[in-house]
């Protein structure tokens, strides 16, 4: 298996598979990766996800250039012909349920795409990170370009972009690219314990503040706020509302449900 993927109590763990070649994406990884997403996406008793690599040496490094060669098919044809199932993995990470990071080593090219394309990314303390596609000719393609800059702001996407250089763990953390450091023995441990804490929260809440922080980005402040109040009218006679508001009264941890 190119991907290992289990799932318990609410919680979906995929893990890249394949440590002797640094986590790198091959087609067969990438089918493997974009199916697991999408039984994420759909299945509804999966609430959050973490996403990590097998190994302590890399997390990903990017497509597997010794396994993916250029198409025969033009861009087109695979654009708007249904072709390239192995890179539908970019587009099945976009989902309203949250996804942690769990970077255990090297995070370069497509894998700190992948990084970057999660909701909350957590390190070890010598992982290293990279977009080195302007070496060899390319641009970051999975959303590098654009990702980055929303992340870490525009000077110091700008450095990484340009100049392919690789950052270490400190500065990834200086420039809010990781939220925290974890030593490796227990980065499983601390992705888990975020993950528990929002699964225990309301799935409808939950899912709602990620899509309204992600399209409020690309919004003017005063229509963020509309959405954001239109989206608190939609929640306000929810089941997941009322029980929490009971479950606090009673003094009791509350069973959401996704009503």
């Amino acid at each position: 298996m190119a991907l290992k993927f289990s799932v318990e109590d609410k919680i979906a763990v995929l893990i890249l598979n394949r440590p002797e070649a640094l986590n790198a994406l091959d087609p067969q990884t990438q089918i493997e990766l974009s199916d697991a997403l999408n039984h994420v996406h759909t299945n509804p008793e999966i609430r959050v996800a973490i996403i990590s690599g097998e190994g302590q040496k890399a997390f990903c490094v990017g497509a597997d250039l010794k396994k993916t060669m250029p198409p025969q098919e033009s861009h087109a044809q695979l654009t708007f012909g249904g072709g390239a199932r192995e890179a539908r993995w970019i587009d099945a990470i976009e989902m309203d349920k949250p996804l942690i990071c769990a970077i255990n080593g090297m995070a370069m090219g497509g894998g700190l795409e992948m990084a970057l394309a999660c909701d909350i990314r957590i390190a070890v303390d010598h992982a290293k990170f990279a977009l080195p596609e302007v070496k060899v000719g390319s641009i970051p393609g999975a959303g590098g370009t654009q990702r980055l800059p929303r992340t870490i702001g525009m000077s110091d996407a700008m450095l990484m972009l340009l100049t392919a250089e690789t950052i270490d763990a400190q500065e990834a953390l200086r420039i809010g690219l990781i939220s925290r450091i974890v030593a490796a023995e227990r980065l499983m441990e601390e992705a888990l314990a975020i993950a528990t804490k929002i699964a225990d929260n309301a799935p409808l809440s939950v899912s709602a503040v990620k899509g309204l922080v992600r399209r409020g980005m690309n919004l003017p402040l005063a229509d963020a706020i509309n959405e954001e109040r239109m989206t608190w009218g939609l929640l306000r006679d929810t089941k997941d509302r009322i029980e929490g508001r009971v479950a606090f009264q009673e003094k009791r941890k509350p069973v959401y449900r996704g009503h």
